[in-house]
């Protein structure tokens, strides 16, 4: 899954300043974009078949509280979208831990209605740890509510405790940009340990080699190769050209 939904808090960061040219030419190697109904009516054109996962909540930006969200989308305006999926972010031991864990139900309850499932993505805002205690206790409530699936961070230590701790598909979030070799390695390490796949953002579309790098990740991901392989097979050939060599 393609993450470009970041605007929604964090306005055009790099990478995202012209989702059209930046993100579109992806799009048909990704086998899910996450974004926001914004991008998709201003941006996406509607010839693209990729499945849209649609950020449904919102509220506050990076300057304030950031657990402050609402139920930001219809459930009506998805399905008019055609949304594979809706995601909401929780804030577990957040400040509006309570509110956005009823965001959450809202959410289920109106998507059981109409067919559409639910992405609950484990937030931790500034404060909050990301150890496996914490992910276990983020990523059970969250199916415990009803989400369909969970997206949350990776931990190095124990992370297989969390994906065999919830008992819905786990994604991995990317986070942070990293070395190429590093979030390959991240996403074989997560999808070894129990995580269905992989949601990246940064580690993708602000990449010296966006394409190469999703194709990288996705054969991590699809075929199980090695990231060290997936390395060499995709990013390096293209980053070579990149920097003039053939």
């Amino acid at each position: 899954m393609l993450a470009i939904d970041h605007g929604y808090f964090l306005g055009p960061i790099t990478g995202l300043e012209r989702v059209d040219l930046s993100i579109v030419p992806l799009l048909p190697h990704a086998d899910a974009l996450m974004t926001t109904r914004g991008m998709i009516r201003s941006t996406i054109p509607p010839a693209v078949r990729t499945p849209v996962v649609l950020r449904a909540s919102g509220g506050p930006s990076i300057l304030k509280e950031l657990s402050d969200e609402q139920l930001a989308v219809s459930i009506e305006d998805a399905a008019r979208i055609n949304a594979a999926a809706v995601a909401v972010q929780v804030f577990i031991g957040g400040e509006r831990e309570t509110q956005s864990v009823r965001n959450l139900t809202r959410l289920v309850d109106q998507g059981q209605r109409y067919g559409i499932p639910v992405l609950a993505v484990t937030a931790v805002g500034k404060e909050l740890t990301r150890d496996a205690r914490y992910l276990r206790l983020a990523t059970r409530i969250c199916a415990e509510l009803g989400a369909h699936f969970v997206k949350t961070y990776y931990c190095e230590q124990d992370f297989a405790t969390v994906a065999a701790a919830c008992p819905v598909p786990l994604v991995m979030a990317g986070g942070k940009r990293l070395p190429a070799l590093d979030a390959l390695t991240m996403a074989g390490n997560a999808v070894e340990a129990g995580a269905a796949g992989v949601d990246m953002g940064r580690n993708i579309f602000q990449s010296e080699t966006p394409l190469a790098m999703l194709q990288a990740i996705s054969a991590v991901v699809h075929e199980s190769m090695r990231p060290e392989e997936a390395y060499e097979r995709y990013v390096r050939p293209a980053a070579r050209l990149t920097a003039g060599f053939d």
